[in-house]
């Protein structure tokens, strides 16, 4: 009987040795459980792409159907090289259309915000995040009273509730997309884009700094010629005023001393071949035509006075 009476005690001892032996569980999502996807409204308007991703879609099936070989991965690690390669100008376009489809979803999403769908919708996360709140408030009161050595406060859950709540909001309109190889390649081409961008504009500041100077220069250089340009423009008006008032002057005064053999007298519009002629007439012959030359004496003479 004594050792029937002792045996329970010692099973009693032996139990509440091993139950408390028993190492505490984890918190945390338990192992085998899926994770459950934050609600996603199908109404909300196509969230945008970056240029990257652009390029991304519009390149990789050109790659795998030239390279079906190789692993997609190693895929998404080739188009990051590509890209960060890329120049900036063929970069421009598919940061154009980004900026583009950024603008159209903004337009969209302010324009979805103001209707009954997405009331609804809000509404819905609103219920599930309660329903949250209400689950964590008796798991908290479970796990209390199970394990003291927890000491876990009811505070730090519903803060951890509030983060979690969080997290639905934001991915309900944006998607987060998870920390994937791709993702990772994806934030290092950005990083390195971006440092080749820094780079790139330091080189095209210095380069606009340079041309400044040198547009300045040249601005100083074409004023400097107009008024060149001007003032010998003012010089030949007055250069050409006077040859006419020359021509003028010597087809008057020589309208009386007519070239020998032909009998040609100078006219306004024949002034410069007659005393082509007459030049050339003299100095021919000097000796016959000493009569001439005595003319043409006078005629210089009254034109100096």
């Amino acid at each position: 009987m004594e050792e029937q009476s002792g045996s329970p005690g010692a099973n009693t001892d032996h139990s509440s040795q091993r139950n408390g032996d028993e190492k505490p569980r984890r918190s945390g999502w338990t192992k085998g459980r899926r994770r459950k996807k934050p609600l996603k409204d199908s109404n909300a308007p196509k969230a945008p792409l970056t240029g990257y991703v652009r390029f991304m879609n519009e390149r990789r099936e050109l790659l795998r159907a030239e390279r079906p070989d190789v692993p997609f991965p190693e895929i998404t690690r080739m188009l990051g090289n590509e890209w960060s390669k890329l120049p900036p100008e063929d970069k421009q376009r598919y940061l154009d259309e980004a900026d583009k489809d950024k603008e159209r979803y903004m337009r969209e999403l302010e324009q979805y915000q103001k209707t009954e769908a997405y009331k609804h919708f809000s509404r819905k996360v609103q219920e599930k995040q309660k329903g949250k709140r209400h689950r964590g408030g008796t798991n908290t009161h479970s796990v209390r009273n199970a394990d003291a050595g927890r000491q876990v406060t009811s505070e730090s859950l519903h803060e951890l509730v509030s983060q979690k709540d969080l997290e639905v909001k934001d991915r309900s309109v944006f998607d987060i997309p998870i920390f994937t190889e791709e993702f990772l390649n994806h934030s290092k081409a950005r990083e390195a884009e971006m440092r080749q961008l820094r780079k790139t504009s330091m080189e095209y500041e210095e380069r606009n700094a340079a041309l400044q100077k040198h547009v300045e220069s040249m601005r100083s250089a074409v004023e400097r010629l107009q008024g060149d340009v001007q003032h010998e423009r003012s010089r030949n008006g007055l250069l050409q005023q006077h040859l006419d008032t020359l021509r003028s002057a010597l087809t008057v005064n020589f309208s009386g001393v007519p070239l020998p053999g032909s009998g040609e007298t100078p006219t306004l519009e024949s002034i410069d071949s007659y005393m082509k002629k007459l030049h050339s007439i003299i100095l021919s012959n000097p000796q016959e035509n000493q009569h001439l030359i005595s003319s043409v004496r006078d005629v210089v003479n009254r034109l100096d006075r």
